[in-house]
């Protein structure tokens, strides 16, 4: 119910913005390298690459300020690898597997942006972002049972350039503001996926 309220809001906010002055659609994608923290000692994990790609929004307001939109589909990924609770360093017998996570993402970020010339500028963004599992939240592996969140929130930090108008490249750090998810077998080790994110994106 929270996916399809979210995806409403979502909707009805591009079919009233898209009227009004400084408005903008375009697609946006790009790479997620993602990092696990967690809760315990007794799990750890490997950086793995990851994708983006979905449908943006841009609002332009006076003073440089503006804000986007996007509904992205995010696949992340991250080795995982069971360690010994005992000396907390992995053993040689200790199991490791590749975790996928499929969820939508919906950042609503503010910007500011400084223009360099008619053909180019830099911007300034930060903002919310919500996701939501659109595939299994629970994965049976072998380091234990994975449980990834109904709903889970994060905070972007990022920044980038824009060209001639219509294409932009940028650099994100995502932070999870609460847990991601758990593992059930790890004595319910919480689990906080933050990614750095390297993204491009055409407005028509």
């Amino acid at each position: 119910m929270k996916k399809v309220i979210t995806l409403v809001v979502f909707a009805a906010a591009m079919t009233l913005t898209a009227q009004a002055q400084g408005i903008k659609f375009g697609v946006k994608g790009g790479l997620n390298i993602t990092k696990m923290s967690f809760s315990k000692d007794i799990v750890s994990s490997d950086n793995k690459t990851g994708f983006f790609v979905g449908p943006t929004l841009k609002i332009s307001l006076p003073m440089g300020f503006g804000a986007d939109i996007a509904a992205l589909y995010d696949e992340r990924s991250a080795d995982v690898t069971g360690v010994s609770s005992n000396t907390g360093a992995t053993s040689s017998t200790a199991t490791t597997e590749t975790i996928k996570q499929k969820t939508l993402q919906i950042p609503v970020n503010l910007r500011y942006n400084i223009g360099l010339s008619s053909m180019a500028g830099i911007y300034l963004a930060a903002g919310p972002q919500f996701g939501f599992p659109v595939a299994d939240k629970v994965v049976d592996t072998k380091v234990g049972e994975y449980r990834l969140k109904d709903a889970n929130l994060s905070i972007n930090f990022g920044a980038g350039l824009t060209l001639m108008g219509h294409l932009e490249v940028g650099f994100t750090y995502n932070l999870a503001a609460g847990k991601s998810g758990e593992f059930k077998d790890w004595n319910d080790v919480d689990t906080h996926n933050n990614a750095w994110q390297i993204s491009a994106a055409y407005f028509f």
